[in-house]
């Protein structure tokens, strides 16, 4: 490599010596005869000596992957005999072709007068039942082979959901019922809009990301793929949900990352990062989790399922959970914190790992702050209706976080959030000592130096700024 490859050019040509996209690969001879053109910055790329300490330590961890997926793969889910309670029922698809108003009083069972406290939430109930106006509503089955059948609903006045007419639902089959109780309306049928939302999602992130939003939705199409092909098959068969979700959870990583990022040493080592801290967390969760004594079937649902299937774990289920729950956060962190090594590097090729990792963590800070509010909110959002009721009752918050219920969140919360926490200076130590492995020689800072041109301080010692 002559001096002159080793000039930093300035813009607007990038430059292609050491900290350019080629430049190094050129020295050992492994470079590109075409130059990247990509808008995003790809980053340079490491030495062929750093590419195969990397591929020794992910080859094994891809190939134990996939004999984890060979091993534990489903031959689909068991089947059950129906229960007919809740999820468990078969359903079809109808519309409601008549609403009319009828005196409650006219089709209700019983024709007494209410009794009891009518300022209490039962007292009121039946009140407005006996007093108020009922609607009427005839639903048509649209699906299955009693397509074309009708049967009457009774909509009391105080149900959450009111029908109209025109309004698609869903409805319960129970066939060993009397003819005339055989279904029953249980949900709205909300598809469209469901469609609708998910298709302007897809169309933002592709007409923003463009290439990497296209690549970015099939990895999450294949994510859902793995999750419905494996995972759930797998724990209903009665494989261990630990294991399960840990072979799961690696092989949704490895493809999404690779995809949505390509295949290179930066994309590698927040593989890694990702993989250290997912083990953090499985360890931290299987101790949480079982000196809390926290049994995973807290409500009607996890009931159902240990019902169904006596031989599932519920607290392995509990811990899945929370490994999956987790990877979403931990990719986009490692992820960040890698790119962020590698510009700083780009920026300042001599900068030692030392320095590196101290502007890197700098950074890591801030989306450290940001990830562990963003997680806490999302569980107390989707626990709200939960929390107002401890509120109701007025219970102190020793009460509430020791219930079981509040005690699962409160662990996934915690123990996702120390992963999280941990993954920002796993992931900037393993991206700053690759990275600086392949600082320029000594011919190169010779050359550096003999053009006139002071080469940046090693370590990156006097190089930081107060914000």
């Amino acid at each position: 490599m002559t001096p002159t490859q080793q000039l930093p050019h300035p813009p607007p040509e990038p430059g292609r010596g050491a900290a350019g996209e080629n430049g190094h690969e050129h020295g050992s001879g492994l470079g590109h005869g075409h130059p990247h053109s990509h808008s995003h910055g790809p980053a340079a790329p490491v030495s062929k000596h750093l590419r195969k300490v990397i591929a020794a330590v992910l080859i094994p961890f891809a190939a134990a992957v996939l004999i984890g997926l060979a091993v534990l793969w489903p031959g689909g889910a068991p089947s059950h005999q129906r229960t007919g309670v809740g999820f468990d029922r078969q359903t079809q698809q109808a519309t409601v072709t008549q609403v009319v108003a009828v005196s409650c009083k006219a089709v209700n069972a019983s024709g007494d007068a209410p009794t009891g406290n009518t300022s209490t939430a039962e007292g009121a109930s039946a009140q407005a039942q006996a007093t108020g106006s009922c609607k009427k509503a005839t639903i048509r089955v649209d699906t299955g082979n009693d397509k074309g059948r009708t049967f009457t609903e009774i909509v009391q006045p105080d149900q959450s959901r009111q029908l109209h007419q025109g309004e698609k639902v869903v409805v319960a089959y129970e066939p060993s019922a009397p003819r005339e109780l055989q279904y029953s309306v249980t949900d709205v049928n909300r598809r469209f809009p469901m469609a609708l939302l998910a298709g302007i999602f897809a169309l933002a992130v592709v007409v923003v990301g463009r290439l990497r939003g296209v690549m970015a939705l099939v990895a999450l199409a294949i994510s859902f793929l793995v999750l419905s092909l494996f995972i759930l098959p797998a724990i209903l068969q009665g494989s261990n949900p630990l294991i399960v979700a840990v072979v799961g959870s690696s092989a949704i990583m490895l493809i999404a990352l690779y995809m949505c990022h390509g295949l290179s040493a930066r994309t590698s080592v927040a593989v890694l990062g990702t993989l250290i801290s997912l083990v953090l967390i499985g360890l931290l969760g299987s101790l949480f989790v079982g000196w809390a004594a926290l049994t995973g079937n807290t409500d009607d649902n996890t009931g159902l399922i240990h019902g169904l299937y006596p031989s599932i774990d519920m607290s392995g289920l509990l811990l899945a959970g929370v490994i999956i729950g987790s990877l979403g956060v931990l990719d986009d962190v490692t992820v960040t914190q890698t790119s962020a090594v590698w510009e700083l590097h780009e920026a300042n090729p001599s900068m030692g790992w030392r320095g590196l990792y101290r502007a890197g963590i700098r950074i890591g800070r801030d989306h450290i702050a940001s990830v562990v509010n963003t997680l806490v909110l999302a569980y107390a959002g989707a626990a709200l209706p939960l929390l107002l009721l401890f509120s109701i009752a007025q219970s102190s918050v020793g009460t509430v976080a020791n219930s079981e219920l509040v005690a699962e969140e409160i662990v996934r919360t915690l123990v996702g959030s120390i992963g999280l926490v941990a993954s920002v200076p796993v992931t900037t130590a393993l991206a700053a000592l690759v990275v600086s492995a392949d600082r320029p020689g000594p011919a190169g800072t010779r050359a550096t130096a003999a053009a006139g041109v002071p080469a940046p301080a090693r370590g990156g010692r006097g190089r930081r700024r107060k914000r």
